[in-house]
């Protein structure tokens, strides 16, 4: 099986990262079949609502493969960058998803939960932007989508320290809609798809678009994007995040600069 696998459910498309072996991280290939796959969703009447989950159980998504950027390669869709990190975070489509959360969900996991209509996660997962302690940022989303969806004070902490957060926190400041036990997250979230399947469809999806802000296929959140993109690649061209990445790699503190 290839680094993503889709399953047609009934009404639901669910979506596997399926690199369970280096915690379903995001290169391009993982891009270019998610991308896909929410293609494929959108353009089909019978789907009806969308599910992206992760194989294993030790983590839904660590984040970009780190390995694959050291060695030059882009870890997003070839062809369609502008989807973004996992062919996700930017690419909002009218049939609702749900991010179904098993394991560590860092970096680029928590990103795609926020990016998420709908999120329920394990009893053991961990959520948080940890991009700061390696000299980065949190820049497919996170740095601007966490304090919308969560108390402002809370979001900065979590920003600013780089520090997770339980599943049992993210449940209380509404981050993800419902907890339930190890193994339990796929199924927890088909059956909340179930219940949106169950409705009127074309109802569901004009819902959505107005309650994202979300027209012709675009969110209202440009301006946050590109301010995103102009400071990643300020920040990108650093000695700091260079260390970060070092000491990450090496397993030791990393000695920052500031320049």
């Amino acid at each position: 099986m290839g680094a993503v696998v889709v399953e047609q459910r009934g009404h639901v498309l669910v979506i596997v990262l399926n690199r369970p072996q280096i915690m379903n991280a995001v290169d391009g290939e993982v891009s270019a079949g998610v991308g896909a796959a929410l293609e494929r969703a959108e353009a089909d009447r019978e789907i009806r609502a969308v599910v992206l989950t992760g194989a294993g159980e030790r983590a839904f998504c660590a984040g970009a493969d780190l390995k694959a950027i050291g060695r030059g390669e882009s870890i997003l869709a070839a062809g369609h960058e502008h989807w973004g990190l996992a062919g996700y975070v930017r690419h909002p489509i009218s049939k609702p998803t749900i991010a179904a959360v098993n394991g560590f969900a860092l970096g680029g996991g928590t990103e795609l939960v926020l990016a998420s209509d709908l999120a329920v996660a394990t009893e053991t997962a961990t959520f948080g932007l940890p991009e700061v302690a390696r000299g980065l940022l949190a820049a497919a989303g996170g740095a601007f989508r966490l304090p919308e969806q969560l108390p402002r004070k809370v979001a900065m902490e979590m920003i600013l320290t780089g520090e997770s957060i339980s599943a049992a926190r993210a449940l209380d400041y509404g981050l993800i809609n419902r907890v339930v036990p190890a193994g339990g997250a796929l199924d927890a979230a088909l059956e909340l798809a179930g219940r949106i399947a169950a409705n009127a469809p074309l109802a569901v999806q004009a819902s959505k678009r107005l309650a994202m802000g979300l027209v012709d296929g675009r969110l209202a959140d440009d301006d946050a994007w590109e301010h995103t993109d102009r400071e990643i690649a300020t920040v990108a061209m650093t000695e700091d995040v260079r260390e970060g990445l070092l000491a990450f790699a090496q397993k030791r503190t990393p000695h920052w600069q500031a320049r």
